[in-house]
């Protein structure tokens, strides 16, 4: 591995970049610096997969800093194949959402997009910090300018729903911040690798849990603080509702990963059935939710977080197989599953939410009603929208079906009834999607409108096949992609089965 700091490289180009374009007034030179910046940030983080070495059971691309020696609170980055899969997917879809939303905006175009790249920056760094407040830092930061993007560039109701998104956020983030300081109190030190060996009493563990459960629950969203993220997406512009579906909500299921099952697998052992039940809340109950949905993109989110219920129903299963049944194997499996169904859902919801914006830029409408018989007139554009809609139902041969698959296996193995449950979004998600694919483009043309909507053009083309790669190639051959993680995730569980209670 090279000594370049990489993982610094692809933090803080998009940071300064963006900084940089608010001096551009030319809107189209906003647009184009900022492409450019985006697509230099993705060729940057390729050396990422091209120099990572699964078979080195450490962290790779290393940087230790000293930022405020008074608390031992370092610059430390570093990632395992988790954080390298995780920061691929935001440099990749980062550039689809800025290509696919390229006339979208038209006022203030720089500032647009200018927090756009901020948020790009300081999500590739929750992903790649290795010291706690370092993490919580790029945590918090990545508030600010996803609120802008929902409150200045959104819909009618956008300061409800931004204000709404923040308070709901920072409020749960507050608590992990007090988690963190009551552990650096403990032990001297905001690194990782020490908080994991830290030796907790149970009632310590309690209270930690809970602290990180209410910050990274509110992420996913996981029932009941998911009534956020309908009234985000639905007044986010499109580029706004695709890198929220397809990058922000995953910091919840990282943060699981990272905080939760390694620094506290006790309380998290004792208290997964709480997640484990209020996961298949979100798979059946907000499925149906979804059902009765007239806004598409309303319907799209509450299918996101549906599908974000297996994240954390795969995580906190392994848990239980790892720490009573001892079934190592089963629970790598509901762990696989769990990173495999967040980077497809990346490919998925963030194409679905690309199909809504390809619609609403013609249309200026989500409304279901107002749309019918669009294959007529679109029949490539309901061709792509067809294999993600069919993803998004977990047909095999794509991406949303192997992870789902991978942690319905991996719960059968622990409780069948549980497995049974998280089966149903089989039946429910393929009710919604197809009875929302049905409205949108069967039938005859349901008016003059539709009946004036041109296919999508050579940009939207190359989005949605860009998406759609992604799509059939974790589908059919997610080798690659476990082979990856599978190291990251044999240590995880090896740190959570090995830790003992004080």
């Amino acid at each position: 591995m090279s000594n370049w700091p990489l993982l610094s490289v692809l933090i803080w180009l998009p940071i300064i970049g963006g900084a940089l374009i608010l001096a551009i007034r030319d809107a189209q030179t906003a647009r184009w610096a900022s492409l450019g910046i985006a697509l230099l940030t993705f060729a940057a983080s390729l050396p990422l997969l091209a120099g990572y070495d699964p078979g080195i059971d450490a962290l790779q691309f290393v940087e230790t800093h000293a930022w405020i020696p008074a608390y031992n609170i370092g610059y430390n980055l570093g990632v395992d194949g988790i954080a390298v899969a995780l920061i691929l997917l935001t440099t990749l879809v980062s550039v689809l959402a800025l290509i696919g939303a390229w006339s979208a905006i038209n006022k203030r175009v720089n500032q647009y997009v200018a927090a756009f790249l901020i948020l790009e920056g300081v999500t590739v760094g929750i992903f790649a910090a290795t010291d706690a407040m370092l993490f919580y830092v790029f945590f918090e930061a990545m508030l600010i300018p996803m609120f802008l993007i929902i409150g200045v560039w959104g819909g009618p109701r956008r300061i409800y729903a931004a204000l709404k998104f923040f308070l709901y956020t920072f409020l749960g983030s507050v608590l992990m911040l007090v988690a963190l300081i009551y552990l650096y109190m403990k032990g001297g030190s905001f690194q990782l690798a020490d908080l994991y060996a830290l030796q907790l009493s149970a009632t310590e563990q309690a209270w930690i849990f809970f602290a990180f459960l209410i910050a990274f629950a509110v992420k996913v969203p996981m029932f009941p603080v998911h009534t956020w993220l309908p009234d985000a997406h639905v007044e986010a512009p499109t580029a706004g509702s695709v890198i929220l579906a397809a990058i922000a909500l995953k910091i919840g299921g990282y943060g699981f990963l990272r905080f939760n099952l390694p620094i506290v697998p006790d309380a998290s052992n004792e208290w997964a059935w709480l997640v484990i039940a209020l996961s298949l809340i979100a798979v059946i109950y907000v499925g149906l939710v979804a059902l009765v949905q007239d806004d598409m993109k309303k319907l799209i989110a509450y299918s996101s977080i549906a599908h974000m219920g297996f994240v954390t129903l795969g995580t906190f299963i392994a848990l239980w197989l790892v720490r009573e049944a001892g079934n190592a194997d089963a629970a790598r499996l509901g762990l696989q599953g769990a990173m495999v169904q967040m980077i497809s859902h990346g490919f998925v919801s963030g194409a679905m939410f690309s199909c809504v914006g390809v619609l609403y830029d013609r249309m200026h409408s989500r409304r279901i009603a107002d749309y019918g018989g669009v294959v007529n007139v679109m029949p490539w554009f309901a061709t792509f929208a067809m294999l993600f809609f069919m993803a998004n139902a977990g047909l095999p041969g794509t991406s949303g079906f192997v992870g789902e698959f991978m942690v319905i296996l991996s719960a059968f193995q622990r409780n069948p009834w549980i497995a049974l449950g998280a089966a149903t979004t089989l039946i429910i998600g393929a009710a919604y999607t197809l009875w929302l694919y049905k409205r949108i483009f069967f039938g005859e043309v349901a008016n003059s409108h539709v009946a004036e909507l041109k296919d999508i053009n050579g940009r939207e083309w190359l989005v949605l096949g860009v998406f759609a790669v992604g799509v059939l190639a974790l589908g059919i051959y997610p080798k690659p992609l476990t082979d990856l993680m599978e190291p990251s995730i044999a240590k995880l569980a090896m740190q959570i089965a090995s830790s003992k209670l004080l």
